[in-house]
């Protein structure tokens, strides 16, 4: 791929090289990556005990894992362009500031109303962190191989929050309430205001036009409703009333795109999708991320209530995959320098897939399912370490750097979307399984709402049971769980399978 500023190098212009100062503010940039990374798969230890102390419905539990991430897609092309025109570092200091507050409210969410709304307020303050990380990478690390090498970085500091999440949250459930798993938040937003204006430099567009609050509301009516669409057809099957809000969706789409046509700045510039490298990118840095925020959603649920394991111990078996993670996006950066691009992203998803069709031998056994879960989700963390590196860095090199916090933008909402529908459509997928397998035979017929409402709610249902129906119901659960599982599994592989062949054909392509 030609970016300009190999044309630049061409043409004589050699790029500066990062400074000391540059390579510490990337320290502080990793660290607000760090903030969104842990709480991700720290909630997805807690769904247990929200289960139990929150009593949330099927979709409230849904809601609270992904409305985080429905929020954070919808605004990021949004902030991305606003911290193009405000400030990158600005951006990212409020984002910290509303982030630490959100975390606090959720932590003392009373209902499962309040932390749903807590969520939102997090989704809105994340969505000002994340383009703006990369968009600063991207004005900061203008040597083309020094901005691989730090985005491998702050790649691998999203796998290293995503396997730290799970010890400490595991620690901290086993120790005091559930809550205190999103205080973890805090002290990394007060390090991060404290050492950020002085170690990352200010950026921002100089000549970024007028902002054009209908794209933005067009942006943001266009992502919503669709995910929203899809989230609810997967849980209850297609409605008209779906079909309404999903096709009302792909008409703002459609509006979108054909304002930023016309506009002589428009929020995305739609001229870099016709780059295939970009198109690719962004397209296995959605799927990569769907398989992956579907495993921790269900696999949480799988160690702890199927094989009953305690948190903490959940949270190591986790570990080796969000391990596998962090050093695969470092070694990214080396692997693109021998290989191509698209060479390496199949080569990943297909590892990933690997990984998805192992967890077709879980069962309701600890002693035969324990190591085919490390196994394919270490696989699967290896994989999507590989991707994120890669496709972030086909991103942002494909556009100016006056355009970072736009084009980072892109790749972000690629990777939120990717975790919202992971999490909406393989958790769905793996509850309607699991409602489908569970033997409600000897359940009173009005309460089998309540017995087949989700794994928890089961688990604590079956203690109003008597002794002689309940190991029949646990074990019904447990085995029905774990079908539901099996078929999110198969939908993954062929997901990633498909983004492997996209992938691969980048070997050919000419930018």
């Amino acid at each position: 791929m030609t970016t300009q500023i190999e044309k630049d190098t061409d043409a004589g212009l050699v790029p500066p090289r990062a400074t000391v100062r540059d390579w510490a503010g990337l320290v502080v940039l990793a660290l607000a990556l760090l903030l969104l990374a842990v709480d991700a798969t720290v909630l997805d230890l807690a769904v247990p005990a929200i289960s139990a102390e929150l009593a949330p419905t099927t979709p409230q539990l849904l809601w609270i894992i992904d409305v985080y991430s429905f929020v954070l897609a919808g605004l990021l092309v949004v902030m991305g362009n606003l911290g193009d025109r405000i400030g990158r570092r600005r951006l990212l200091l409020l984002g910290a500031v509303g982030f630490g507050l959100a975390s606090a409210l959720a932590a003392w969410s009373v209902n499962p109303e309040m932390l749903i709304a807590a969520r939102v307020l997090q989704g809105v303050a994340g969505a000002t962190l994340m383009p703006a990380t990369l968009g600063l990478i991207r004005s900061m690390f203008l040597d083309p191989r020094q901005r691989t090498v730090a985005i491998s970085v702050w790649a691998a500091m999203a796998g290293g929050g995503a396997a730290a999440g799970p010890l400490l949250g595991g620690w901290l459930l086993e120790h005091y309430w559930w809550g205190s798993v999103f205080l973890v938040n805090l002290p990394v937003m007060l390090v991060l205001l404290a050492v950020g204006p002085a170690l990352v430099p200010e950026s921002r567009d100089p000549r970024p036009g007028r902002f054009d609050l209908p794209s933005a509301a067009l942006s943001m009516l266009a992502l919503v409703p669709v995910v929203y669409a899809v989230k609810e057809a997967a849980a209850h099957g297609i409605s008209v009333r779906l079909l309404v809000i999903g096709a009302g969706g792909v008409l703002a789409g459609v509006l979108f795109v054909r304002r930023q046509r016309g506009l002589a700045h428009p929020m995305i510039d739609l001229k870099l999708f016709a780059l295939p490298g970009f198109r690719t990118a962004v397209l296995t840095n959605l799927l990569a991320v769907f398989a992956l925020a579907g495993v921790l959603f269900s696999g949480s649920q799988y160690l702890q209530l199927v094989l009953g394991h305690s948190p903490m111990r959940a949270g190591l078996l986790l570990l080796p995959g969000l391990a596998a993670s962090v050093f695969t996006s470092l070694a990214a950066a080396w692997l693109v320098r021998v290989l191509r691009p698209g060479a390496v992203l199949g080569g990943a998803l297909v590892l990933a897939a690997i990984g998805s069709v192992l967890l077709l031998w879980l069962s309701p056994e600890s002693a035969t399912s324990t190591v085919p879960f490390v196994l394919g989700f270490l696989c699967i963390g290896a994989g999507v370490g590989v991707a994120l590196t890669v496709s972030s860095d086909l991103v942002v090199s494909s556009a100016p750097v006056e355009r970072a916090g736009a084009a980072a933008a892109v790749s972000e909402t690629a990777y939120e979307t990717g975790i919202a529908l992971g999490v909406a459509v393989l958790g769905s997928v793996t509850m309607a399984v699991f409602r489908g397998g569970l033997d409600v035979s000897q359940i009173p017929s009005d309460q089998i709402g309540a017995a087949s409402e989700s794994l928890g709610g089961a688990m604590e249902f079956a203690r109003q049971l008597p002794e002689s129906v309940t190991d029949g119901f646990l074990a019904s659960a447990r085995e029905a769980f774990v079908s539901g599982v099996h078929v999110a599994a198969i939908g993954m592989a062929v997901v990633l399978l498909i983004a492997a062949v996209v992938a691969f054909r980048l070997r050919t392509a000419r930018e």
